[in-house]
């Protein structure tokens, strides 16, 4: 005989799937399976929230979307869920790394081209599309072709500026397929990259040679997630339009990192191998060794010494974390989680760092834990995306709905 919690799940369950109750809440759906199955107990700390879903309309089926993107240097598809939380489809992928690509087919699935290497990919096989997405890396571009070029008095375009770099791919597809609009992100170092050169290039290349409208700003992640994470993020748009950065809604009280780590008091379902037991404990493999903890509290105070600002991130549930990194998996020195006086402190668990990325915890991590911080500390954090997508949807999409409405009158003249 079901308990009158397993009754209200069942209920809820008659109008969400697993994942869409998971995502509502935050926890897995192989959360929620376990719950079902009686695998492991249903909480009664969710009676409410529940009920809450009862009290709600039955959801109603999604909207056809309202605009194409594509995804490129794509990562695990962090601004991929924030452009669909706005509307968007994706019609293509790209990215190279195949650990990657394994976490994103796993969360995403196909449906659309993916490929690897966008390098040798010819730009008219990509689908057309409305926004370009891309988190391109920074790279040097050399500039002594152009000054023999210019010495000859022969013309040069971006062609000859950006070739051999990833962004060259961007600017190449940009100037075959027009998309009304793109975002592009990367490291604030992108400013001052090369003194300033690289950037001065990439802004040339999209406002003289391609001749969008740019805007670009550096947005700290903070308001969104507890941690310092600053990119900058530049949106181009092929008409002008009233877009300003000046827009962005940033959440207030920025959450503190409390929000994103495990509760270990049986609020929420153990998720092996990053939790286990009833109350779903930190697996102790995430605790520093006593070796490693001694190592980095001496490194810190050799550099302390003299007169170096470096050393490990000791932070509790009330503090704000540091930008975490793509070497994360190496010691995890730069977020240290305090277990206490006299207690060795912890890693974040890779759930942990989904979240502090702002992924849903129905996000599948399918990769051991050294690719899954990689992953999450090459990723971008989604709520800014989605808050990015949020501020150019308006300036992009009556661009879509014009030649919508164009190709209707075309058709009913034939």
């Amino acid at each position: 005989m079901h308990s009158p919690i397993l009754n209200l799940l069942h209920e809820v369950r008659q109008r969400l799937t697993q994942r869409e109750l998971g995502e509502r809440l935050d926890v897995t759906s192989k959360t929620i399976a376990r719950w079902e199955s009686g695998e492991t107990p249903c909480p009664l700390l969710i009676e409410a929230a529940l009920k809450s879903l009862l009290a709600k309309p039955v959801p109603q089926p999604a909207q056809p979307p309202s605009f194409t993107f594509i995804d490129l240097f794509a990562g695990i598809g962090g601004m991929r869920l924030g452009f669909e939380a706005v509307g968007g489809r994706c019609v293509f992928t790209s990215e190279w790394n195949d650990w990657s690509k394994n976490t994103y087919l796993e969360n995403f699935g196909g449906g659309h081209p993916f490929v690897g290497d966008i390098v040798p990919f010819a730009a008219s096989d990509v689908p057309a599309h409305d926004v370009l997405l891309a988190g391109f890396p920074c790279q040097p571009f050399s500039l002594a072709g152009v000054s023999k070029k210019n010495s000859l008095g022969r013309p040069h375009g971006f062609e000859c500026t950006t070739q051999g770099t990833l962004f060259f791919d961007v600017a190449r597809i940009i100037a075959a397929k027009r998309p009304k609009a793109f975002l592009l992100e990367n490291v604030k170092n992108l400013v001052s990259h090369d003194r300033g050169n690289t950037f001065r290039v990439i802004l040339n290349t999209l406002q003289t040679e391609l001749g969008y409208n740019v805007h670009w700003k550096v947005i700290d992640a903070k308001p969104w997630r507890p941690q310092h994470r600053e990119r900058i993020l530049i949106a181009g748009f092929r008409e002008k339009s009233g877009f300003t950065w000046d827009a962005i809604k940033r959440p207030s009280p920025a959450p503190l990192l409390e929000t994103i780590l495990h509760s270990e008091d049986g609020s929420e379902a153990a998720e092996e191998p990053y939790t286990t037991g009833i109350e779903a404990k930190v697996n102790k493999k995430y605790i520093l060794t006593d070796n490693l903890w001694t190592y980095l509290q001496a490194y810190a105070e050799k550099h302390r010494a003299a007169g170096n600002g470096f050393g490990f991130g000791l932070v509790t549930k009330n503090d704000v974390a540091r930008t975490l990194s793509a070497r994360y998996y190496k010691d995890g020195s730069e977020i240290l989680i305090s277990r206490g006086k006299n207690r060795n402190p912890r890693r974040l668990t890779p759930r942990e760092c989904a979240r502090l990325m702002g992924f849903p915890d129905s996000f599948r991590i399918p990769v051991s834990d050294t690719q899954a911080y990689r992953q999450f500390g090459n990723s971008v954090v989604v709520p800014v995306m989605k808050e990015a997508a949020r501020l150019m949807r308006p300036h992009f999409l009556p661009l879509s709905k014009q030649a919508e409405q164009t190709d209707g009158q075309q058709s009913d003249s034939r």
